[in-house]
């Protein structure tokens, strides 16, 4: 039974001194307390550095030049001495009762290495409700994970051993490079998930990658064909990979197509028909 022992929290940061210590201050009040915080601070030019050294001094600050939140993530987790690690993006939060009542389950839960919770979504300032594609739970949940992410970072506990066997954050994928991640574990490891909202989730500004990069399904597909020649898959999720790819190319395709960029239209739609064909074949 995995015992619940150091806990270490790494938020990663660019140029987000606005909403990092909001964050900060929700880990501070958590009444389970984190053995260590690291911040990642990717190459701010905010004066982020200089006010987590004046306001945040309990914190331990880590600076990288600008590389993406995936390396700035791997630099914490990699950094940490805690058995287990919490992510938290720097413009999200936490209940204050969110690493007590995770930590409690992961005691509880035999073998499990990676616990989530519900969350709260605001966006622009309003609470909003998540569409039902975004419905969170926990178990055996590969399959609820190959059309879009359904874990979200600042919800998770994972323990550091995942890391060592599964990999860290994808540094060539701009984005999608938290589903990656889930893809990875949860097509052999059981979730466990609290139902209680213990994360809030801020969104609607202009620094989010979804807003940044058009066909977020592009990255999708990347991570599921590496999924089909890296991981050891069951036959009925290999079919579900293989399905998603045919799903996801042809929307890419009918984009494309939309937009008069016939080239990448083809590309896709070529893919599209090798993913249909391995599948008929199976």
């Amino acid at each position: 039974m995995l015992k619940p022992m150091q806990l270490s929290v790494v938020i990663p940061t660019y140029n987000r001194i606005g909403t990092l210590p909001r964050a900060l201050d929700s880990v501070l009040a958590q009444t389970l307390p984190a053995d260590e915080i690291i911040v990642v601070d990717d190459g701010s030019t905010d004066g982020t550095k200089e006010m987590m050294k004046t306001e945040y001094p309990q914190c331990r600050l880590l600076t990288q030049s600008n590389s993406g939140v995936s390396s700035a993530r791997n630099l914490g987790i990699a950094n940490a001495n805690g058995d287990w690690i919490a992510l938290l993006d720097s413009d999200d939060a936490w209940h204050p009762e969110k690493l007590a009542q995770q930590m409690s389950a992961l005691n509880d839960s035999r073998g499990i290495r990676v616990c989530h919770t519900e969350e709260i979504w605001i966006r622009n300032g309003k609470r909003v409700n998540p569409m039902k594609k975004h419905a969170k739970c926990g178990g055996r949940i590969f399959q609820r994970c190959l059309p879009l992410c359904v874990i979200s970072p600042s919800s998770v506990i994972l323990h550091r051993t995942l890391f060592q066997e599964y990999g860290g954050f994808d540094t060539d994928l701009p984005a999608c490079e938290d589903y990656d991640l889930w893809l990875r574990l949860c097509a052999q490891e059981e979730v466990r998930f609290l139902k209680e909202p213990l994360t809030i989730k801020y969104g609607g500004h202009d620094d989010q990658l979804s807003r940044k990069h058009w066909g977020m399904d592009r990255f999708r597909v990347t991570s599921l064909e590496k999924l089909l020649q890296s991981a050891p898959l069951s036959e009925q999720d290999r079919q579900a990979t293989l399905e998603t790819l045919v799903e996801k190319t042809g929307i890419l395709a009918q984009g494309a197509n939309k937009r008069g960029h016939q080239a990448r239209a083809e590309h896709y739609l070529q893919l599209q028909k090798q993913y249909r064909e391995r599948l008929i074949s199976a």
